[in-house]
């Protein structure tokens, strides 16, 4: 059975004309239960995590920071989004839900979160709507529970999975593989085991064909035994914050390939939705709930 994240947390008010869609965690589980595509059943809700979990990814100063509101103005401004304890209540409980849909994975093949995908938060800072990562704290508490000895990161989002490769620089047990638009935001790039920077404007087809050349190889080669993804729709061309120029059929088409890939070679795949900006909210739940789609189809 298909098992998804949720928790009506995930939706917090933002100051009006904020550009960041927080309607978006409502609107996918109401489109997905409305269409018939999942039922009540598939949704669990996280609780809150052990923090010795958060820790293992997160400096203790840090997130006592979080947890008392007393970042500084610049910290604060970084992350993007206006603070609250309820907030970073909220970061707790993605992160949990990711860890347990990585432990649902492992049962049924694939798990899911309706959140997360929060690849730019650092060890010690967060910034671009990020403040814990969930899908590091997640492979972290994998390794530590000996369920995992290989991990691979495969970060589609249209931005740098900058805070992923920066958790995990020089720990050979996750590879963090990135393919983001070349001058999109973080300006300032880490460095992935893999990056690969595409152009503005680049289209499906050759997304698409750079997408299938590189990932079966690299599980060639890395043989992990799970794989994390995060399946950010801002690639699309409407996209407020891309520059790239895919349609919703190749977004689409990307995670089909990305899911039979880890269905057919038997890795367990959390999937965690990531960035999607665009104009009109129709765009950014019709691609999202694509990949639950395909999940449902794929696996089950």
């Amino acid at each position: 059975m298909l098992k998804i994240a949720y928790h009506p947390i995930y939706v917090l008010p933002l100051p009006k004309g904020h550009r960041f869609p927080m309607e978006k965690y409502e609107l996918v589980p109401q489109q997905l239960l409305h269409e018939g595509t999942c039922t009540e059943e598939n949704f669990f809700e996280p609780d809150f995590p052990d923090e010795a979990d958060i820790l293992a990814v997160h400096d203790k100063e840090y997130v006592e920071a979080l947890k008392q509101q007393t970042l500084s103005y610049r910290e604060a401004r970084k992350i993007g989004l206006p603070l609250s304890k309820r907030l970073v209540e909220r970061e707790f409980l993605i992160a949990s839900g990711t860890i347990k849909a990585a432990e649902y994975a492992l049962r049924y093949g694939i798990a899911m979160n309706v959140a997360g995908g929060t690849h730019h938060a650092y060890t010690n800072m967060g910034e671009g709507f990020c403040m814990f990562n969930d899908q590091a704290v997640a492979a972290k508490w994998l390794l530590r529970k000996g369920l995992s000895k290989k991990i691979l990161m495969v970060d589609l989002d249209v931005h740098q999975g900058n805070g992923t490769a920066e958790i995990f620089a020089g720990d050979d047990s996750v590879f963090t593989f990135s393919m983001h638009g070349k001058n999109n935001y973080p300006f300032k790039k880490e460095r992935s085991d893999l990056d690969i920077e595409l152009e503005n404007g680049i289209r499906d087809e050759e997304y698409l064909r750079i997408l299938k050349q590189t990932l079966p190889k690299l599980i060639e080669k890395q043989k992990p035994d799970f794989i994390f993804y995060l399946s950010g729709v801002d690639i699309l061309a409407t996209d407020k914050l891309g520059k790239l120029a895919c349609t919703e059929a190749g977004c689409k088409e990307r995670d089909r390939f990305v899911l039979q890939t880890c269905h057919d070679l038997n890795i367990p795949v959390e999937v965690s939705m990531g960035g999607g900006y665009s104009p009109h909210i129709k765009n950014i739940v019709d691609a999202h709930a694509n990949t639950f789609r395909l999940a449902q189809e794929i696996f089950f």
